[in-house]
């Protein structure tokens, strides 16, 4: 049953029929209790009302045991009918009886109300002993009138409800429908949504019960919006500047076609091997923001020794035509992060990547570690230009290239380390040192941070030629 409004017509109905039943049944059960309650009442009145006669005698005992006719008690009513009345002597005879009444003894009790059977019907009967008299009398009510009073209180509410229940039934879709109206009216707003619009649904008027639902759709438009947004531009950056690189490198071609100087063809070689290597970094850097921003990276949470992962990548990275010297502090061997080994390893490598390509020929890079009361901060630190303090709060900005712009560099290095850590729990901070270059800070929380070497404790654990901050 996936219909919402059929599910609820349903449980409704059900509802409604059984609690219907239910009142039937406790009202069954207390008109029965009342009925025996009154009909004893009116039974005892009856004996009591013969017994007085007996006693007043207006009943003639010895005539009637002489002539054997009926008693004179009741009317002539349906439910008189059913009330029969004996007298009998205390020897055992029967002294007189009412119209309608059995002949076999009515209860073989003195005193009391009982119940007995005679020629298969019930009979509650009440005696009434007259000793002074010598007489007994006894008023038999048959049960079967009582069960005829309290079958016609139930037959009088099961028929209005059977012509009840289906207006009940048609109320109940009604109202079920109407209350799910704003739900249609949302489900044919979107229908006749272009797929390019994602302007939030109108809250106003809605119902309560559905305001999560339109707010949650809203920040969903929201999300979606802000993501094609960032697609667009990211697409559109991504076309320019691949377009510069492609153009250079068409062009050195030429040249290098053109040319029959074997300096220039050489200088045109070399120019189109950079401007691979840039196109290349570019497009790699590319596909990890784009790997990163859509999650197809899982993110596990593994020990990571960050002095051999620096390490590794040292050996990767083209510093020879540099001539550059990268020194990794001893100590980030001895710590371990509870983080994305492969998260941790981009944002690293893109770090390093960028401090090569803006550190001069013949210049240090410093890789080192110190612990404060927020973490372990692991600093990678170059002898660059550094970046213009007007610039640092938009240096980590997608494409964003400032005034000391390396040749290689696509402005998106910073902006894959920061997806990077965010994804790896950790945080990216960018300060320039006191003596030149750039220190770019990776910020882990001690709860990430495991020392296993105890020689490790506050402030930097390594030697820098700079400030790290």
């Amino acid at each position: 049953m996936r219909s919402i409004s059929t599910r609820l017509f349903v449980v409704l109905v059900i509802t409604t029929g059984v609690v219907w039943l239910l009142a039937v049944a406790w009202i069954f059960l207390s008109t029965r209790a009342e009925v025996e309650r009154v009909l004893d009442a009116r039974l005892m009145e009856a004996g009591r009302m013969v017994n007085s006669l007996v006693v007043s005698q207006d009943i003639d005992t010895a005539q009637a045991l002489a002539l054997r006719k009926p008693l004179p008690v009741g009317a002539p009513g349906a439910y008189d009918r059913q009330l029969s009345c004996q007298i009998w002597s205390l020897q055992g005879g029967l002294i007189g009886r009412s119209e309608g009444a059995p002949e076999k003894k009515l209860s073989e009790h003195a005193d009391g109300i009982s119940e007995t059977v005679i020629d298969g019907e019930t009979w509650r009967v009440f005696a009434i002993e007259n000793a002074a008299l010598g007489v007994r009398v006894l008023v038999g009510d048959n049960l079967k009138i009582r069960d005829r009073l309290v079958n016609d209180v139930i037959r009088g509410l099961l028929f209005p409800a059977l012509l009840i229940l289906p207006a009940l039934a048609i109320l109940i879709w009604l109202s079920v429908r109407r209350g799910l109206a704003p739900l249609d009216r949302i489900a044919r707003n979107l229908a006749a949504r272009p797929a390019s619009d994602l302007s939030p649904l109108d809250d106003v008027e809605t119902a309560r019960e559905i305001e999560p639902v339109v707010q949650s759709l809203n920040g969903l438009f929201a999300r979606v919006a802000g993501l094609r947004a960032r697609e667009r531009n990211f697409s559109a950056f991504a076309a320019h500047e691949l377009r510069t690189p492609l153009a250079g490198l068409k062009t050195q071609a030429q040249v290098a076609l053109a040319s029959d100087d074997p300096a220039i063809r050489g200088q045109a070689l070399r120019q189109i091997a950079i401007g691979v290597d840039r196109t290349g970094r570019l497009v790699r850097q590319l596909l990890d923001m784009a790997a990163l921003e859509a999650g197809e990276q899982q993110r596990t949470a593994g020990p990571t020794n960050p002095g051999a992962l620096l390490s590794s990548l040292k050996d990767e990275l083209p510093i020879s035509g540099k001539a550059l010297s990268i020194v990794i502090a001893p100590a980030l061997h001895g710590v371990r992060l509870a983080v994305d080994p492969d998260h941790f390893r981009l944002a690293a490598r893109n770090l390093m990547e960028n401090a090569t390509n803006h550190s001069p020929p013949h210049g240090t890079i410093v890789c080192g570690l110190s612990m404060r009361d927020g973490g372990a901060v692991i600093a990678i630190a170059d002898e660059g230009p550094g970046i213009p303090e007007d610039e640092l709060h938009r240096a980590k900005e997608r494409f964003f290239r400032g005034r000391n712009r390396s040749q290689v560099g696509s402005g998106l290095g910073l902006s894959i380390v920061e997806l990077a850590l965010d994804s790896a729990g950790c945080a990216l901070e960018l300060h320039n040192g006191e003596t030149g270059g750039l220190v770019a800070t990776i910020v882990v929380p001690t709860d990430l941070v495991t020392i296993v070497d105890g020689s490790i404790g506050t402030g930097p654990s390594a030697p820098m030629p700079f400030s790290v901050g």
